[in-house]
């Protein structure tokens, strides 16, 4: 079975500023060579509540950029953005296809501690893609926390989670990750952002990829650059057949 390439792009994010973190994302990404090319949550502004004065629609030029760059590589690009729908405001983590298919998620858990419930509307629905033979499971930083969101009960065999998350919680980082894996049976794949922000939250990356026993592939560290793993699915698959704890799994709905 195909294994699956996974360009984690781990960034300094310039704040509020769209033009500026587009084109040091072209620079980037210029020859980049991946099945799937993740950017970090709200990668062309930072993690803003400023949702009225930089929200773009989905048939914005922020939008079309990725679509191109989809295209031109022909690579599946994934990130999160500022989203206007129906006057409402929305994180939404876009799934741009190299055919042109363009997929969306809109962030279920809002960071209450820093008050984005009052500027964006929450997602209802979760969002599995199937490419090149695999399931990915694509959420949004906060979502981490709160593993019955988490829970794939659709088996993907990836999920990821892009994210702005601060160094004073670098921990809980490392640790989520490694216990949505375990507990999921999944590669576990996080892209988070480096820098300082306007709110003076440093943020010290650590990217990384997990696999199914919960060991790190890969650890980006607290550079800025584009860092790649190599997933097999014949070695998740093996995992899943031999080790079934998945079989045992709860049944349960989310009613809200």
């Amino acid at each position: 079975m195909k294994d699956l390439k996974i360009a984690l792009v781990q960034m300094d994010i310039v704040w509020e500023d769209r033009e500026a973190n587009l084109n040091q994302l072209d620079d980037m990404l210029w020859d980049a060579d991946a099945d799937i090319i993740v950017l970090p949550e709200m990668f062309t502004t930072g993690f803003s509540n400023n949702s009225k004065e930089l929200a773009v629609t989905m048939d914005s030029m922020e939008v079309m950029w990725m679509h191109d760059l989809a295209c031109r590589l022909g690579s599946l690009m994934i990130g999160s953005m500022i989203i206007e729908e129906s006057g409402k405001y929305y994180n939404r983590l876009i799934c741009a296809f190299p055919d042109g298919e363009i997929l969306t998620y809109d962030k279920r858990h809002l960071f209450s501690l820093v008050d984005e419930d009052k500027y964006y509307t929450k997602g209802t629905n979760r969002l599995i893609i199937e490419y090149k033979g695999w399931k990915i499971f694509p959420l949004i930083c906060y979502d981490l926390r709160f593993p019955v969101w988490s829970r794939n009960v659709e088996m993907a065999e990836v999920m990821i989670y892009v994210a702005n998350w601060p160094e004073k919680r670098q921990a809980h980082w490392n640790h989520l990750l490694k216990c949505r894996a375990i507990e999921n049976q999944s590669y576990v794949v996080g892209v988070n952002r480096v820098g300082l922000d306007a709110h003076q939250n440093t943020h010290i990356g650590g990217s990384a990829v997990y696999d199914y026993w919960g060991e790190e592939q890969l650890n980006a560290g607290d550079k800025q650059g584009v860092f790649i793993v190599n997933l097999s699915k014949d070695s998740i698959s093996q995992h899943r057949e031999r080790y079934g704890f998945w079989r045992d799994k709860d049944k349960f709905e989310i009613l809200d």
